[in-house]
């Protein structure tokens, strides 16, 4: 009896035993799980000819532009100008009373005649008191002064002669014309206002046509913009107004100002339209485009699958095993959605353009497109 209960015991025993080996060896088996494809959607580098174009906020400036002011104090007596009108250079725009000048000048040239006649009577009396004194017939002394009074009398002509210079240029002056050709604005005084030299606005003048149109551009486009100074077939310059229409007339870069600003990091640059209807005005709010077309044609990628890395632009190429891999890239001109590539890649290469802040470099993906399908 007590021993067939201790066989059952050894029985149960080597039981219980061998069933905690068996799961003592199932639990340290490797298990072999497939990896986890991540969705994403990709695309194909292209290559093709590149057409863009780039806005800049820009205004409208004329390319000469001056204060009229008055440089003789008097009475407005005529204005020969309507305002906003087009006027030639030299035509007469103001008239101050020059009845007060043309008396100034009739003056100086009387003081002038007095002051020619009182130097030829001391240059007589010189040559007499000179006869005289070279026969010992009157003191050295009274030949001295005759000496001095023709002197006296020639600085007396000198100062009549720059008098009347002065006159005249005021009564010049008085009528006050055109420095060049363009448009003036509505006039700040009428007939009769008493107007100051040096201090009251009459008037101000523009030049229209051609007319300017400024704008600033980062100091990392001051090669490209001076090349396009030097002319670009493949480049088209044109100005949105501010109505959203396009102006017609093509312009082109004509100056490029001398520094760039330290505090924004701009240059302002210059370009010249004709304005021949003159649509563009003085002041006018515009947008300039850069149109741009490729010469030759360029790599071009979704602009989406750039993503920035301390510094570096970067994006996720697909190799044959679908797996990503992490490719550093150097960007050219931004078009729409689109960027042009300048180095990294290569065409017909596949890029992952939506889904990459889940990637890690050597992850499998599955393209959204083929599972769609």
């Amino acid at each position: 009896m007590n021993k067939n209960l201790l066989f059952t015991s050894l029985l149960i025993s080597s039981g219980l035993l061998w069933q905690s080996c068996g799961s003592n060896e199932q639990k340290g088996a490797p298990t072999q799980q497939g990896e986890i494809a991540i969705p994403v959607s990709t695309a194909v580098v292209q290559k093709e000819i590149v057409s863009g174009t780039r806005n800049y906020p820009a205004n409208v400036v004329p390319l000469q532009e001056t204060e009229i002011r008055a440089e003789v104090t008097g009475y407005i007596t005529n204005i020969y100008i309507s305002d906003g009108s087009y006027v030639n250079k030299g035509q007469r725009l103001y008239e101050i009373d020059r009845v007060r000048y043309q008396a100034a000048v009739d003056q100086a040239k009387a003081n002038l005649e007095i002051a020619k006649a009182n130097l030829e009577r001391t240059e007589k009396d010189l040559q007499r008191y000179q006869t005289l004194s070279d026969q010992d017939a009157i003191a050295k002394q009274t030949l001295d002064y005759a000496f001095t009074d023709v002197n006296n009398q020639k600085a007396q002509v000198q100062a009549a002669e720059a008098a009347l210079t002065t006159a005249r240029t005021n009564l010049q002056r008085s009528v006050i014309i055109a420095p060049f050709s363009g448009s003036v604005g509505i006039s700040q005084v009428r007939n009769g206002a008493l107007v100051s030299a040096g201090t009251t606005l009459l008037n101000t003048i523009s030049s229209t046509n051609p007319i300017a149109v400024e704008f600033p551009i980062s100091e990392k486009d001051i090669t490209e913009f001076t090349k396009l100074q030097a002319g670009s077939a493949n480049t088209e310059i044109y100005v949105t107004l501010p109505d959203g229409t396009k102006y017609e007339a093509p312009g082109k870069i004509s100056t490029i100002d001398r520094a760039v600003d330290s505090q924004t990091g701009t240059l302002k640059v210059r370009a010249s339209f004709p304005n021949g209807d003159n649509l563009l005005r003085a002041g006018m709010n515009a947008t300039l485009n850069v149109q741009s077309k490729s010469a030759t044609e360029e790599l071009i990628i979704p602009y989406k699958a750039i993503f920035e890395q301390l510094g570096t632009f970067n994006v996720y190429t697909v190799n044959d095993s679908s797996k990503v891999e992490l490719k550093q890239v150097a960007l050219g001109s931004k078009i729409g959605d689109k960027v042009v590539i300048t180095q990294g890649l290569e065409v017909g290469q596949k890029i992952v353009v939506d889904g990459t802040t889940a990637l890690r470099p050597g992850a499998t993906i599955t393209d959204n497109a083929e599972s769609k399908k």
